[in-house]
């Protein structure tokens, strides 16, 4: 016998399950399952993301237009990536054009990698008439500091015979002066929203070369040139700009991308999972809703501190509404997911009949989590 209708939507939110299902596909898998379980129920689909990968999609079942762009790769080799926009803002998912995926052949370059093309988006979506620019960081392949960036909008880096910079961090330990050029002029009245969840410094033992190096390839000596290289950029930086942010909580994130942002195009900097949220409209897609699902690959320590799935709880939270989670695996405790405002956590590892079907069979895994979700929480 069908159930009964009830009042009340449910909002469809997960991040992606990193290797399996994209955000949207997520969504749309659990929305499917519900939709079989408790047929009459309205189901919204509102993939989310907390400023890295996954933060374009987002926007982009969001309703955002997607502008492609080819631009220049961690290591200058041309990429096709995109960028998304609505009205006068934009979103730029620094992954697209430096990330650690976009790296030829999946070989690291932690001297030469930079973040050119990120500054290639951001001129882009001013081009596109964007007057805020919403900025991805995460996953970044290299650790420059943001002075790839910083030379696609206009900044001459030069030595001390005036020659510019190439890319990478390594040639910034011979930095002599920095020229702001036609930087200033496009980025005009511009304003720059960092997406960050990190607060590390741009140097030190918690800097950007020190704690994310090792993961873009660095070896001991590779993060002594790094390190050294950010340090005179910093130098150099204060100097030109008139202001110190070096030791700026969110600095050293993306290999430095966060230093660049703040000290020279005034960026402030938001919690991830906030910023998108509210870009996304879901204060406005939770009201008067029933219940919301997120998830993410896996529930565990990392998801308490500022991810995807636990903004979406709180956020939520303060809407009154109940949320229940699905993840890829649970590693937290009952205790811990209900503390973290849970109502339910459903694991697609414990929903398959052998393991490894949760990464296997992502997708229909999916959809049972959905019914069993459905059945457990919406017919009562």
């Amino acid at each position: 016998m069908p159930a009964t209708p009830h009042q009340g939507h449910v909002v469809v939110a997960p991040d992606k399950f990193k290797g399996t299902l994209e955000g949207a596909e997520a969504a749309a898998r659990i929305a499917a399952g519900i939709r079989r379980a408790a047929p009459g129920t309205e189901v919204r689909e509102l993939p989310v993301a907390d400023g890295g990968e996954g933060t374009l999609a987002a926007a982009l079942a969001a309703g955002f237009t997607r502008v492609a762009a080819k631009v220049a790769g961690p290591t200058g080799l041309p990429v096709d990536a995109a960028l998304a926009v609505r009205g006068t803002t934009a979103v730029v998912e620094l992954a697209q054009a430096s990330g650690l995926a976009r790296l030829p052949g999946g070989r690291t370059a932690p001297l030469a990698a930079g973040s050119y093309g990120v500054g290639q988006l951001i001129s882009r979506a001013v081009a596109q008439g964007a007057r805020r620019i919403v900025l991805g960081l995460g996953g970044s392949a290299g650790t420059d500091g943001g002075a790839g960036m910083l030379q696609a909008l206009g900044v001459s880096l030069l030595d001390a015979d005036g020659v510019e910079l190439p890319p990478g961090g390594a040639s910034l330990r011979r930095l002599a002066r920095i020229d702001l050029g036609t930087s200033a002029h496009l980025m005009d009245g511009v304003e720059v929203v960092v997406a960050c969840d990190v607060d590390n410094p741009l140097l030190g033992p918690r800097g950007a070369a020190a704690v994310y190096g090792p993961q873009k390839g660095a070896d001991g000596e590779d993060l002594l040139v790094l390190e050294e290289g950010l340090t005179r950029f910093a130098d150099v930086v204060a100097a030109a700009v008139g202001r110190d942010v070096r030791e700026a909580p969110g600095a050293g994130a993306a290999g430095g991308v966060g230093f660049a942002a703040l000290a020279v195009l005034g960026a402030t900097m938001r919690p991830g999972i906030e910023l998108l949220l509210d870009l996304l409209g879901f204060d406005g897609a939770v009201r008067g809703a029933r219940l919301v699902v997120t998830g993410e690959g896996c529930l565990d320590a990392q998801t308490l501190h500022g991810k995807a799935p636990a903004g979406v709880a709180a956020a939520a939270a303060r809407a009154g509404v109940r949320v229940a989670a699905v993840a890829g695996r649970v590693e937290l405790s009952e205790r811990e997911w209900r503390s973290a405002g849970f109502v339910a956590a459903y694991a697609l590892a414990e929903l398959g009949e052998t393991p490894g079907e949760g990464m296997t069979r992502a997708g229909e895994l999916a959809e049972v989590a959905g019914e069993r979700l459905a059945a457990d929480l919406l017919r009562r």
